[in-house]
């Protein structure tokens, strides 16, 4: 059974390990599978057809807790613990609850302190009693018990009469005084380890199509005082088509990968592959992991000439590998016969169909992307969908929601490096 501390406004854990608030999804899976020998059989639970529209929660059903991250920024926005009998609290190092202690009204009250009156839900038959970053969900023991708590018995003052001896059902734990209201707080400093983080991601364009990346990034810098001044540091970086190895080194750091592509699955598709020289060397990505972002180099010249954005939707084969890429696409399009034009911005939550109500449709149709572990593994997720547009390919999901963008450079001139098609993936 685990034993865990409760911080209201922040987190819970031990002195191994902690859940806390703003936390990115793809750290507290770390810490699951960390600890898989003691945290058994979790549960991602998700909206498969709208997954903007529910958070996505981890579910820890061997004790008794759920995390409830933001849909949008994937960061840890609740910490539910749903079923008391399986885990032991305490707070500020004394248990409240365990299987000495049972977490009654006068249990909380002696632990925590006094609080505003209680409010009774009448849908849920339950008193919720609230602190700040905190609240505790008391079961009636009958329905009978009922009537007299209504709001409006005795000029409200039942909010005040929680019965005797009534046990905690459910806690949560979350950011400021309302938990109907919370959201999901900025990552706290302790999440950066040494990592940089993107705040959103910029496409830059001309009329003819994408020049690179604006990224806005964030790190935790450590002032002269070592931890006790750290920060948190915004900083602007640009990576262009084109760039070479070292420019991207010098302004994002390494990657968290270097993955040498060994075949171009792709290559079929583009008009002459035949007559394609098989290169002596391979092209080669760096994965950066904590932005969303995948760069391509060409073996070659070493330069820059194809990027990815991963949106890291639940369901997709390569959920949880990248961090969600927070990217806006500004486009010109055409309205009507006489040039008049309109700015819009596609973003990482935009759906196929509305992507193509201002693309247009693609000529072609898709290439369907299968991918599978080895050769003898099946996706659970199933296949994908790419759709080349205005020097982009789009893979899409087949809830219609974008799963990577990839961006291409201009075509390369004779003077320069061998062309090579822009319908070649990663």
């Amino acid at each position: 059974m685990l034993d865990l501390e409760v911080v209201p406004e922040r987190s819970l854990g031990n002195e191994q390990w902690e859940f806390a608030l703003g936390m990115p999804l793809a750290q507290a899976i770390s810490i699951l599978q960390k600890h898989c020998r003691i945290i058994k059989n979790v549960q991602v639970l998700y909206s498969e057809q709208t997954p903007l529209s529910h958070d996505l929660i981890l579910n820890l059903t061997q004790d008794g807790i759920k995390l409830l991250f933001d849909a949008t920024n994937q960061r840890l926005k609740v910490i539910e613990v749903y079923d008391l009998s399986k885990v032991k609290l305490k707070y500020c190092g004394v248990h409240f609850n365990s299987q000495a202690i049972a977490p009654t009204i006068e249990q909380i009250d002696q632990s925590f302190g006094a609080t505003h009156p209680g409010v009774y839900n009448a849908a849920e038959q339950l008193f919720h009693l609230n602190f700040r970053g905190l609240s505790f969900s008391f079961q009636l023991d009958s329905w009978n018990e009922a009537p007299k708590y209504e709001p409006n018995f005795a000029m409200g003052l039942a909010s005040l009469q929680i019965p005797h001896g009534a046990m905690v059902k459910r806690m949560h734990i979350y950011t400021g005084n309302n938990l109907q209201e919370t959201r999901a707080p900025a990552m706290p400093l302790a999440c950066f380890l040494g990592n940089i983080f993107a705040e959103c991601v910029n496409v830059l364009r001309d009329r003819a199509g994408a020049l690179g990346l604006k990224l806005r990034l964030l790190t935790a810098g450590c002032g002269p005082g070592g931890m006790a001044d750290s920060k948190v540091r915004s900083i602007e970086r640009r990576i262009y088509f084109g760039d070479s190895c070292q420019d991207v080194l010098g302004a994002l750091g390494s990657p968290h990968k270097v993955f040498f592509k060994s075949e171009d699955k792709m290559k079929i598709h583009s008009p002459s592959p035949h007559k394609q020289v098989p290169s002596k060397c391979n092209d080669y990505f760096f994965n950066y992991f904590t932005l969303g972002v995948d760069i391509l180099f060409d073996s070659t010249t070493h330069l820059v000439k194809k990027f990815v954005l991963h949106t890291n939707f639940p369901g997709h084969y390569n959920f949880n590998i990248y961090h969600r890429c927070d990217f806006k696409i500004p486009l010109v399009i055409k309205k009507g016969a006489d040039s008049q034009t309109e700015d819009c911005i596609l973003t990482t939550y935009n759906k196929w169909d509305q992507i193509q109500e201002l693309l247009g449709h693609p000529m072609e149709k898709p290439v369907v992307l299968h991918r599978s572990s080895s050769a003898n593994n099946t996706n659970p997720f199933g296949s994908t969908f790419c759709f080349g547009l205005q020097r982009m390919i789009f893979e899409v999901m087949q809830n219609n929601h974008i799963a990577s963008v990839t961006l291409y450079g201009a075509p390369r001139t004779a003077t320069k490096a061998p062309p090579e098609t822009s319908s070649s993936s990663h």
